[in-house]
């Protein structure tokens, strides 16, 4: 019995040994940033744990968009919506001075096109036209905070859309997810406990697809990792302060496991390229630390 104990101790001091290295790479990282940073890390399969701030409530921006398709999804699976349904798209519903494919390929709306398409580009390319529309599609934001109170989602919170949030600045920041609550989302997402199993695999290969974001968490990981993700973010306001770059996603190692990220860099005012290399490197430290 005492070398079993031994063994298991000498384990764990590994195991902690290991975690501190982890830390003291990610804390190189983000030492001297002029920005909070929220991380969380979730392993799948050997349930490894890591977190910063991960607790604390971060805009979200358009990592919602997220929220908003599991919803949608939702009703989808309860046979309220269907993906193959055709959806009006109106001229006012594409606004202007908003990020929106969608608009750029329906220029003059009026014309159907399947929920499926609205998805797609609403996660995958994180259109905001698109966002909205599905949120009206559902009954608004209260459709989607009630989706998440249901599955036991907790520090997460949606009050407002897209265009509200063009509008007034700090609207973003009463659309909050801690980390941890993302990181474990995605797992519970991943888990099919989100959803059924056939819109659990529809959004995973929409958001495998995305596009957006690719100096960010995907930047420095070998090409072609399976990732499925959604970005958001705020961009600067007048004063130079960015309010949100975030990423989220199911990261598939080589050996066929998984793990879950959120990485939320918030109230900074260091440069663009300075808040998504952030999320990049910690993003490839926490690569290296399940390939070691």
């Amino acid at each position: 019995m005492k070398k079993i104990g031994l063994f298991f101790l000498l384990i764990s001091g590994v195991v902690f040994a290991q975690e501190s290295i982890l830390d003291k790479r990610i804390n190189s990282i983000i030492k001297d940033k002029k920005a909070t940073i929220g991380i969380s890390v979730l392993g799948f399969e050997n349930g490894f744990k890591y977190h910063k701030n991960g607790e604390k409530r971060f805009p979200m921006q358009s990592v919602f968009k997220f929220h908003i398709a599991a919803a949608v999804l939702n009703a989808v699976d309860q046979g309220t919506l269907s993906l193959h349904q055709k959806i009006l798209l109106k001229k006012s519903d594409l606004l202007e001075n908003t990020w929106s494919p969608l608009r750029d390929k329906y220029l003059n709306g009026n014309i159907e096109i399947p929920l499926s398409e609205i998805i797609d580009y609403t996660v995958a390319l994180s259109d905001n036209n698109g966002c909205d529309l599905l949120l009206r599609l559902i009954g608004g934001t209260q459709t989607v905070q009630k989706f998440m109170d249901s599955k036991g989602i907790k520090g997460f919170q949606i009050k407002y859309n897209e265009e509200a949030m063009h509008k007034d600045w700090k609207y973003q920041y009463e659309n909050y997810s801690t980390p941890n609550s993302t990181t474990q989302l995605l797992k519970k997402f991943y888990d099919g406990k989100l959803l059924s199993k056939e819109s659990t695999q529809y959004l995973m290969k929409v958001m495998l697809g995305t596009k957006t974001g690719l100096n960010k968490m995907i930047e420095q990981l070998p090409k072609n990792t399976p990732v499925a993700r959604k970005t958001g973010s705020s961009g600067k306001n007048k004063e130079g302060l960015t309010g949100a770059e975030n990423e989220i996603g199911i990261v598939t190692l080589p050996n066929g496991n998984h793990y879950s990220i959120t990485l939320f860099v918030s109230n900074s005012t260091e440069t663009d390229s300075v808040n998504c290399k952030i999320i990049s490197d910690i993003s490839k430290v926490i690569w290296d630390y399940f390939n070691k």
